[in-house]
């Protein structure tokens, strides 16, 4: 999602910073960058990484109180759709099923789907909140559940390249997110473009 199908760093910084202030951390405020920095990784991970002054005792309680606010936060406020979303995933939806796989909290992606009134776009998706396992293995477990023999997954950062490989996903780099990758893959400069790429990928001349 982050990277790939919007940018919520801005509104997720706003959000950890109420509760950052209210909880009296003394904390420094969280800037976009430093949300952006971390985008992709666990929320375990992020929480390590932002946290990492704080109480190891004290972290878990402070990340969980951070993350409801933020799906509550995100589920009102939104935040920035990339170029020609909703169109792009009408298009894609006449043709493909669409998934969503992330890394993210439980009710972030609902966060997501009820903002925007995208519910019916997506047939299936899973977090690791939703179960603590990987990103790979959710890409797998997605996968089994809805019969799907070859599949893609659409990412901007390597990590998401090394998790649908592991997958056994085909992948996608969306150059316009937050990060490169490694390996020379289909390239998506806007998610615009995902229909046209997705015919020459599947119909080679």
């Amino acid at each position: 999602m982050d990277g790939t199908l919007w940018d919520s760093a801005e509104g997720v910084a706003e959000s950890w910073n109420e509760i950052i202030a209210e909880k009296k951390t003394n904390m420094p405020p969280l800037t976009k960058e430093d949300i952006m920095n971390v985008m992709g990784l666990t929320m375990t991970e992020i929480g390590d990484i932002i946290f990492k002054d704080i109480p190891v005792e004290e972290r878990a309680t402070l990340l969980g109180q951070c993350m409801d606010y933020e799906n509550e936060y995100l589920s009102v406020h939104g935040g920035v759709l990339y170029p020609k979303l909703e169109e792009t995933l009408a298009k894609l939806k006449e043709t493909f099923p669409l998934y969503i796989v992330s890394n993210c909290q439980a009710g972030y992606i609902e966060a997501f789907l009820d903002h925007y009134g995208f519910h019916d776009f997506f047939l299936d998706h899973v977090c690791f909140g939703d179960n603590g396992l990987p990103k790979a293995k959710n890409i797998r477990l997605l996968a089994r559940r809805n019969d799907l023999e070859r599949y893609f997954y659409v990412g901007d950062i390597e990590a998401d390249r090394i998790a649908a490989e592991s997958g056994g996903a085909e992948f996608i780099h969306a150059s316009y997110g937050f990060g490169t990758v490694s390996k020379k893959v289909p390239v998506l400069p806007a998610f615009s473009g995902l229909p046209k790429l997705m015919d020459s990928l599947l119909h080679p001349e």
